[in-house]
């Protein structure tokens, strides 16, 4: 399988992001991609603002006008994709994932279960969470989706170590709360963080983070394999596509 985890930047304007999006399904696609994977929320940014009329119009009905342009792309170049979405469903906002087949189908959503991608005291009316984790069967081997703060919650750990999946597809959003050296800190403090969960999932882990000014996500991607041994990775702060034979 060969994989391609991008790494794209996220821009106040959805109509420019989704642009590059389909921009960079096609390199990794020319580059001979079987599958595509993108950032949580890689349309909008992880939106924190727990303002239901500002965050409400960035979600995304699933299926929807976005993941159907999305899908015919995954068609017309016969690939695998996932990628990250602010969900709206009615008057609710999920962050969700999804996994688009070569035919132009959803073939498995993922509701972020772990609550920690909005405030404390947002509407949880507006803000919620979804309760359900699975895999999928593909030609490519079996998939799970955990998104951001779930790779550190034991429970769902667990979880997908009973669901016994070949791969995880890890969306993710990170930034840090000051200004530093980010990939000085990365390297020095969390990557090996990132690598320990892995480990414990046991299971070998295709993980993308956005790069974005406005939120301050630092971007970067990793390969990881179940016995936690990074198996490649691309560097913080660059935009681009990282691609992976496993």
């Amino acid at each position: 399988m060969k994989a391609a985890l991008v790494v794209n930047r996220v821009l106040p304007d959805i109509d420019a992001n989704l642009t590059a999006i389909l921009d960079m399904v096609n390199e990794a696609a020319d580059a001979g991609a079987d599958i595509v994977v993108f950032p949580e929320a890689a349309l909008t940014g992880l939106i924190n603002s727990d303002e239901p009329s500002y965050d409400l119009p960035l979600g995304q009905p699933i299926p929807g006008p976005v993941t159907d342009i999305l899908a015919g792309l995954a068609h017309e170049r016969r690939i695998w994709l996932a990628i990250g979405l602010l969900e709206r469903d009615g008057d609710k906002l999920y962050d969700s994932a999804v996994l688009l087949t070569p035919d132009g189908e959803i073939r498995l959503k993922h509701q972020r279960i772990q609550p920690q991608w909005h405030g404390k005291h947002a509407d949880p009316s507006v803000y919620c969470q979804g309760t359900a984790l699975s895999k999928v069967e593909t030609p490519l081997g079996s998939f799970a989706f955990l998104i951001c703060g779930e790779l550190f919650d034991d429970e769902l750990i667990q979880r997908v170590r009973d669901l016994r999946p070949d791969w995880l597809l890890f969306p993710f959003a990170r930034c840090f709360d000051e200004d530093c050296q980010c990939e000085q800190r990365w390297n020095r403090e969390e990557k090996t963080e990132y690598a320990k969960r892995v480990k414990l999932v046991g299971v070998t882990t295709l993980m993308t983070n956005y790069l974005s000014e406005v939120d301050g996500c630092f971007g970067g991607a990793m390969v990881v394999s179940g016995d936690g041994t990074v198996v490649d990775s691309f560097p913080l702060g660059k935009v681009g596509i990282l691609m992976v034979d496993l």
